[in-house]
C-alpha cells in the first residue's frame, strides 16, 4: 500500500511547483515610464484684500478702547461710503494689552493699546489705491498686508494643468523611442502644489498720503505653476 501512494505524492508536487513559476510569471513587473512636468499660466488679478488696523494708545483700557472704537467707526463709514457693502468688510482681530516697562524695576504698565483689524475684500482692482487713502485718512494707522488674485484662477490652474501633462507625455513619448519602444496606456497621473497659487501678495506700510497724491497701485500679472506626475506602459517593438 506504500508504494502505491509515491506516485499521487509526486503529482502533487510536481503540480506544486507549476503553479509556483506561474506565480512569478505573472508578477513580473511591468515595463513603465516615469516622468513629471510644471506647468504654467498667465492671469491678470481683478481681485484684492486689503488688511487695515487702527490702533490706539492710552492711559486706561477702558480710553485706548473708547478711542479705538471712534477711529474705526469712522474709517468703516469712509469705506462704506465709497460702495463697499457690508460683506466686503469683516472684522479679523481684536486685542487690548498693556505696555510694560523693564527698567531693571519691578515691571510696570505705563499705556494700554488697543488694536481693532478689518479684512477688506476688494473687487475692482481700480478702488485699491482710492480704499487705502481714505482708510489712512479716517483714522486707520496700519496697513498689515494687500493680495492679489484672481476670480478667474481655476480657469487658469487647468490650462496650467493640460501644459504640464502635456509636457510630461511628450517627455515620456521621447523616453520610449529612445528606449526602442513606444508609449502605451497610462497608468498614473497625479498633481500636486500650493492651493491657491495665483495668489500675488505684497506687504504695506501704513503711510499718510497728501490728498492730490493717490496711492499708485500695480498689480502687474501674475503666473501661476503647477506640477505632474505621471506613468505609462513601455511597450517594446516587435522584432
Amino acid at each position: 500500500m506504500k508504494w502505491i501512494v509515491i506516485p499521487a505524492v509526486l503529482s502533487i508536487v510536481a503540480r506544486s511547483m507549476v503553479a509556483q513559476q506561474s506565480s512569478v510569471t505573472a508578477q513580473e513587473p511591468v515595463p513603465q515610464i516615469a516622468t513629471s512636468a510644471t506647468g504654467e499660466a498667465r492671469v491678470q488679478p481683478d481681485r484684492a484684500t486689503i488688511v487695515f488696523a487702527v490702533e490706539t494708545r492710552a492711559p486706561t483700557a477702558a480710553r485706548a478702547g473708547a478711542d479705538n472704537a471712534r477711529r474705526q467707526m469712522a474709517v468703516l463709514d469712509t469705506l462704506k461710503k465709497l460702495g463697499l457693502s457690508e460683506g466686503q468688510v469683516s472684522t479679523t482681530g481684536y486685542s487690548v494689552t498693556p505696555e510694560m516697562r523693564h527698567d531693571g524695576k519691578q515691571p510696570e504698565v505705563v499705556a494700554y493699546v488697543a488694536r481693532n483689524t478689518v479684512n477688506v475684500d476688494v473687487r475692482r482692482i481700480d478702488q485699491v489705491g482710492a480704499l487705502i487713502d481714505a482708510a489712512l485718512a479716517a483714522g486707520s494707522n496700519v496697513v498689515t498686508s494687500l493680495r492679489f488674485y484672481s476670480s478667474r484662477a481655476d480657469e487658469a490652474r487647468r490650462l496650467a494643468l493640460a501644459d504640464a501633462v502635456a509636457k510630461a507625455r511628450a517627455d515620456a513619448d521621447a523616453m520610449a523611442r529612445a528606449a526602442g519602444g513606444g508609449l502605451g496606456m497610462l497608468i498614473e497621473l497625479s498633481t500636486s502644489g500650493p492651493a491657491r497659487p495665483y495668489y500675488g501678495e505684497e506687504m504695506a506700510m501704513a503711510r499718510m498720503a497728501a490728498a492730490d497724491t493717490p496711492t499708485p497701485i500695480d498689480p502687474g500679472e501674475q503666473t501661476l505653476t503647477v506640477f505632474v506626475s505621471a506613468r505609462w506602459r513601455f511597450t517594446p517593438s516587435a522584432r
